[in-house]
């Protein structure tokens, strides 16, 4: 049995390598000769800061500078939070030569459109008193902004050709924007929410009327906390699915030849999973060689069913009983490496079934 192992990393937990390991493992507790091929995916651009095999291209990963992971879960303040280190890394691949940027945006602990990435690339902001902001941009402070200079913009940002890899399409601003659909994540109370979500929509004003670029209402613009807006604003960059990067980068719909079955997963599958993430990017490419997909979740949600119209075929959880956050990270290896025990168990019943 081919077995092509797809998965999505568990955010703040687990790689993507890690998963597909863990998996393996417990597929080999019953099936030892088993070939198994891994993959490790992401929807987001998982790499690293680096240059891809053509000596030309830099991927970039946003979350390595401005990420979630990086601060510890009380720490956590969006309104402060700022995307200039990310803007650094930008910055450096530039200085590099570095011509083609592939950047991943996801799993940010930032709020600030953009706007300390933009200051890291040379761009000057304002106050209503005419004083130049010196301090890294954080979301509580783009309502502070009076105008936006982009004459001292790094002029090798005009050459580069940068792709945004993103699996959200939110706006910037509104209930389905980068405030409130993820602020709460970050550490924004409601009432922060609502402060940030305002900062955002004055900051889209700024980018429409001082720099003619109405990027607010743009698929995407809204991904981490405004980044892709900020990113569309301030550079030529064009937004893609970052799943169908990845899947092409990773060559996968070359594994999926011959293969019986793919196992994909993230860390919480949802109805939303179906719609540009990591398993339904896996199964879109699985289902043109006819192969069955199930998908692992760290946690499932009561509308997780909903993914299988979308190609996925079966769905079992990491988590197998009632235990908190830190239990369920703290032992995700042997929860995964049992998830998949269970899986390949599941699937040798309906095998002896069908030969009835």
């Amino acid at each position: 049995m081919k077995i092509v192992l797809a998965p999505d990393s568990f955010k703040e937990n687990l790689t993507s390598m890690q998963v597909a390991t863990c998996i393996e493992k417990g597929i080999r507790n019953v099936l030892p000769k088993a070939r198994c091929v891994i993959v490790p995916m992401a929807d987001g651009g998982e790499a690293r800061y680096g240059l891809l095999g053509d000596g030309e291209t830099g991927v970039i990963e946003m979350a390595e500078a401005s990420g979630l992971p990086l601060v510890a879960r009380d720490k956590r303040d969006p309104l402060t939070a700022s995307t200039f280190g990310t803007g650094e890394l930008i910055a450096d691949a530039l200085k590099r030569g570095i011509t083609k940027i592939i950047i991943g945006l996801g799993g940010s602990a930032t709020n600030d459109g953009g706007a300390g990435m933009a200051q890291a690339l040379g761009v000057k902001f304002y106050d209503t008193k005419g004083s130049l902001m010196n301090q890294h941009l954080g979301g509580g402070m783009l309502n502070e902004i009076a105008k936006i200079d982009v004459s001292d913009i790094n002029p090798l940002i005009k050459g580069a050709t940068i792709t945004i890899a993103s699996d959200v399409d939110n706006p910037l601003c509104g209930k389905k924007g980068a405030s409130h659909v993820f602020g709460p994540q970050k550490g924004a109370t409601p009432a922060q929410v609502k402060t940030l979500d305002t900062n955002l929509k004055h900051y889209g004003n700024l980018l429409k009327t001082q720099l003619k670029k109405a990027v607010a209402d743009k698929p995407g613009a809204g991904a981490a906390g405004g980044l892709g807006a900020g990113m569309m604003a301030f550079t030529k960059a064009k937004m893609k699915r970052g799943v169908d990067l990845v899947v092409e980068a990773t060559d996968l719909e070359k594994h999926l030849k011959g293969a019986d079955l793919v196992i994909t997963g993230e860390g919480r599958v949802d109805f939303q999973t179906a719609f540009g993430k990591t398993p339904a990017g896996v199964a879109k490419a699985a289902k043109k060689h006819n192969v069955p997909v199930i998908a692992i979740g760290g946690a499932l949600a009561d509308d997780a069913r909903g993914v299988f119209e979308h190609g996925i075929h079966g769905l079992d959880s990491a988590v197998c009983r009632n235990m908190d956050l830190d239990e369920a990270l703290k032992d995700s290896k042997k929860f995964l490496e049992l998830a998949g025990e269970r899986v390949i168990r599941t699937i040798l019943i309906g095998k002896k079934m069908a030969k009835k």
